[in-house]
């Protein structure tokens, strides 16, 4: 009689902790953990999204006026990135593909997120926006 009182009083704690665990605050606190990681590649923007991350990783080897290391390869400026989009360069260096010069180069590979914003501002027409 003992273990049945034991046993059912562990069971109505369990239910009424699992019942507490789904109220729609949780559920709503759950939902904004799972998108907030998300990376939004829509509808990308040169100005808004590619230049800063060309600004923070690209520009210290590959802007203007840079010639140490930069292999002659100028990205800063639309008209002069737009060519290694076009041609495939900037994602295949970018995204580490194979045959192509990792970049940053001797630095670690771009967040998956900004990879994935350059490859679908390119996918997307590569337009000045």
């Amino acid at each position: 009689m003992r273990k049945f009182i034991l046993v059912s009083a562990l069971a109505v704690v369990v239910i009424l902790a699992g019942l507490s665990s789904c109220s729609k605050q949780n559920e709503a606190a759950l939902a904004a953990k799972s998108t907030a990681g998300q990376c939004d590649t829509t509808s990308v923007s040169y100005v808004s999204q590619i230049v800063p991350i060309l600004q923070a990783n690209c520009y210290e080897c590959h802007g203007n006026g840079t010639s140490a290391g930069s292999g002659g390869i100028t990205l800063q400026g639309y008209s002069n990135l737009l060519s290694w989009a076009r041609n495939g360069y900037l994602v295949g260096c970018v995204s580490h593909a194979p045959g192509f010069i990792a970049m940053p180069y001797l630095q670690p590979a771009l967040p998956a997120c900004e990879m994935n914003t350059i490859a679908a501002w390119v996918h997307q027409g590569a337009n000045n926006n």
